[in-house]
């Protein structure tokens, strides 16, 4: 059976950064495109972005981190949505992350990572080729 009505985006910013204007242009610009958008605001641990893209049946999980802990937090929350049954969330994302830490991230689960620069065509391009037909198969 196939998924009906929009993409839903919980857009998150996990951590202790607290700059959130790129968080905030995506979820704007995913929500112009047509997604639902659900933004969980700053200092959002693992565990309520987790049971926030639980509940609110979510395909999608966008993590801004420009804090440097990448790499803990992606994986925190990969490890979180495997424990609750619920790999089936795609988890992308974007912020300061050097070029040498994206293939470790994509081999933990990440779909996709955006860097600095990126526009927010290319991610609306993306989530929707990606985030729906994963939900459709």
């Amino acid at each position: 059976m196939g998924v009906t009505g929009p993409i839903r985006v919980v857009v998150a910013k996990p951590g202790l950064d607290g700059h959130d204007r790129g968080a905030k242009v995506i979820a704007r610009a995913l929500r112009d495109a047509g997604m639902e958008v659900i933004y969980t605001g700053l200092h959002q641990t693992p565990e309520q972005i987790v049971d926030t893209a639980i509940q609110e049946d979510a395909d999608a999980i966008g993590l801004s981190i420009l804090s440097g802990a990448h790499n803990t937090l992606f994986a925190k929350v990969i490890e979180l949505l495997q424990e609750r049954d619920a790999a089936d969330i795609k988890v992308f994302g974007g912020g300061i992350i050097p070029e040498a830490d994206i293939p470790p991230l994509k081999e933990l689960g990440v779909a996709e990572i955006f860097t600095p620069g990126a526009t927010t065509t290319s991610i609306v391009e993306w989530v929707n080729a990606n985030v729906r037909e994963a939900a459709e198969a």
